[in-house]
């Protein structure tokens, strides 16, 4: 496959390149956002890195914020074929090579987006507030400006977990946020992580 060159953004615009990366990174998530939707998924990012001519076109996809579970290794094979026919077929390529990485987040993926800590309902989760100690429990609900959650209580050592009474926090007060492995749940840690952006699976190469 070979198609255009520039480094890397996100899209939101924060880019660790020039306004010409920024530009075409937006520009090839414009490109590939319906495909990815066709699959009832949703695009989370897509980055460009280059090394001289060469590109490596990350793209991330995930869930929608009403599904739970993490996206299967099938639905990252054929999404994956989809999207390198639409690059291919970029009226706007300049022929560069590249190759085509597509993944999706790991349970460990920072919490930024109210979307993010929807698909996080129902996990424990770490939060770091504007002002105060850091605050772990169970993600109860989530709205848009904010969510709700059951503090667990500090115990001692080997005795049972206890919870606080639930908890209102908006986001402009949340700092960072986190979810946390449980061992209860350690097989869908296991099924997320498979598809943290690092593992990503990689396209043709022009």
């Amino acid at each position: 496959m070979t198609k255009p060159d520039r480094p890397s953004t996100d899209r939101h615009g924060a880019n660790s390149g020039n306004s010409a990366t920024t530009a075409e990174a937006q520009r090839l998530f414009e490109l590939l956002n319906p495909t990815v939707q066709a699959h009832g998924l949703f695009l989370e990012d897509v980055s460009v890195h280059l090394a001289g001519t060469h590109r490596t076109i990350s793209v991330v996809v995930d869930l929608q914020q009403d599904q739970s579970g993490s996206v299967g290794l099938d639905k990252i094979a054929a999404i994956s074929r989809e999207l390198s026919a639409a690059m291919d077929s970029d009226p706007h390529d300049d022929d560069r090579p590249y190759d085509l990485e597509i993944s999706s987040p790991g349970v460990g993926r920072p919490l930024t987006e109210p979307r993010h800590w929807r698909r996080a309902r129902g996990r424990m989760v770490k939060i770091n507030v504007a002002a105060g100690d850091s605050i772990t429990g169970r993600l109860l609900d989530v709205d848009d400006s904010g969510i709700t959650i059951r503090p667990e209580l500090p115990v001692k050592k080997g005795m049972k977990p206890k919870h606080g009474e639930p908890e209102r926090i908006g986001f402009a007060k949340i700092r960072k946020g986190n979810v946390e492995i449980e061992f209860s749940r350690l097989d869908d840690a296991q099924l997320d992580e498979e598809f943290d952006p690092t593992d990503a699976v990689e396209g043709e190469e022009g």
